[in-house]
């Protein structure tokens, strides 16, 4: 079922809160992204007033968004402040009142993406008579296609809209093609959340290459979106004085979790594996493991599995007791501790295991993941079918 449709208007001065609740700021303004030709103007994000700056929030990160405000999916903000890229438009400031033939720009509507889980497009414009009290009267209803003219048409622009069009993977592929020029400039274009999509698909060298192109302060920002295994292959290929000031620009407990998994060995179990599985304790419900695997954001092989341990909860974990696979949950009754429905499941792996022998142990057991742990029994991560994958393709796969 589609979501109504939120005029941006009405968004304004509405709290933003945080996932439990406590305020953060108010919504300032909508962003929106140069559309693909057929297709309506996607929001890349939300403008906030957090402590009297103004911020950037992509539009991932809003969980929840109505009449009454917006809240977020996690607690913490990015404090820099705004900065648009290319092609990129402010509803209020740069649309509203804007001129459209004999009519002018009342209100911009926006809507949950058909399909998707939380990207927003515009859903229509609201026009008005020149002249008149605007905002504050019913105006006519069209289409988003009249936006079209209101965009910035540069080139890298249009490069960008078209890479939004294409699923990460077709994206990385058609990256790889292009100059070291023209990719620098389409990552500057780009936001950050879709900047690590795609360099999570492209191969390390070019990722490299396309991470050294920014400034130290975006390339952590950037870092901070991507997957953890991900990012820690890419500051493992760089020169140890540029990745520690790289990591130094990020979050102090992001760049922990990178500094240790860029201490394995990338051909090892340390080196592939996600430190952040699904990781519950022993007196969560079958129904709250559920709502966990239940997140659209999360990759298929993370989902598949809800692993189970003493406290804490983070990686290093307390000791870890074993998996509930989601088959499983799904033939239990909801309110089951997890304690007493463990599978099996593969036995942990140490840190150290070669790539090979991981997947001989995958395909041994037929998972799609494996936990890692240490010597005292400490889950450590996951690594799962994709991430071993990626690894023993040939070099070069993506150019073929």
């Amino acid at each position: 079922m589609s979501s109504p449709p939120v005029f941006v208007s009405r968004l304004v001065g509405l709290p933003l809160h945080a996932p439990d609740g406590s305020p953060v700021g108010k919504l300032f303004d909508v962003i929106l992204g140069h559309p693909a030709p057929g297709s309506p103007p996607p929001v890349v994000g939300f403008v906030a007033e957090v402590q009297r700056r103004l911020i950037f929030i992509g539009s991932n990160r809003i969980g929840e968004l109505d009449v009454t405000g917006a809240r977020l999916l996690v607690g913490m903000v990015d404090p820099r402040r705004l900065r648009l890229r290319s092609g990129e438009v402010l509803v209020r400031k740069d649309l509203f009142d804007q001129r459209v033939g004999r009519e002018v720009i009342n209100d911009v509507a926006i809507r949950l993406a058909p399909g998707a889980a939380r990207a927003w497009e515009v859903a229509g414009v609201s026009l008005v008579s020149s002249g008149l009290i605007r905002r504050r009267r019913t105006g006519r209803l069209t289409g988003s296609d009249v936006l079209s003219e209101l965009f910035p048409t540069t080139a890298v622009a249009q490069q960008v809209s078209s890479l939004r069009e294409m699923n990460a993977a077709d994206a990385a592929t058609a990256v790889v093609t292009m100059t070291d020029a023209d990719r620098a400039a389409v990552a500057e274009a780009m936001g950050d959340e879709e900047l690590a999509e795609l360099l999570e698909e492209l191969p390390d060298e070019e990722g490299v290459q396309l991470l050294e192109s920014l400034d130290v302060e975006r390339a952590a920002d950037v870092l901070e979106e991507m997957e953890a295994d991900d990012a820690a292959d890419l500051l493992g290929e760089m020169p140890v004085a540029e990745r520690e000031e790289v990591l130094a620009a990020m979050d102090p407990t992001e760049a922990q979790t990178l500094r240790r998994l860029v201490g394995y060995s990338p051909e090892s179990a340390g080196g592939l594996m996600n430190p952040y599985p699904v990781i519950l304790g022993p007196t969560a419900t079958v129904a709250e493991a559920l709502a966990h695997i239940r997140d659209p954001d999360l990759p298929a092989a993370e989902a598949s599995h809800v692993f189970v341990c003493e406290a804490p909860y983070e990686t290093p974990t307390g000791r870890y007791l074993g998996p509930v696979g989601f088959q499983r949950l799904l033939r239990e009754r909801p309110s089951t501790h997890l304690s007493r429905c463990l599978d099996e499941g593969p036995s942990v792996v140490p840190p150290d295991l070669s790539m090979g022998e991981l997947a001989r142990r995958l395909a041994q057991y037929d998972v799609v993941a494996v936990p890692v742990a240490d010597a005292q029994g400490r889950l450590l991560g996951t690594v799962s079918v994709d991430d071993v994958l990626d690894h023993l393709l040939p070099e070069g796969w993506r150019r073929r």
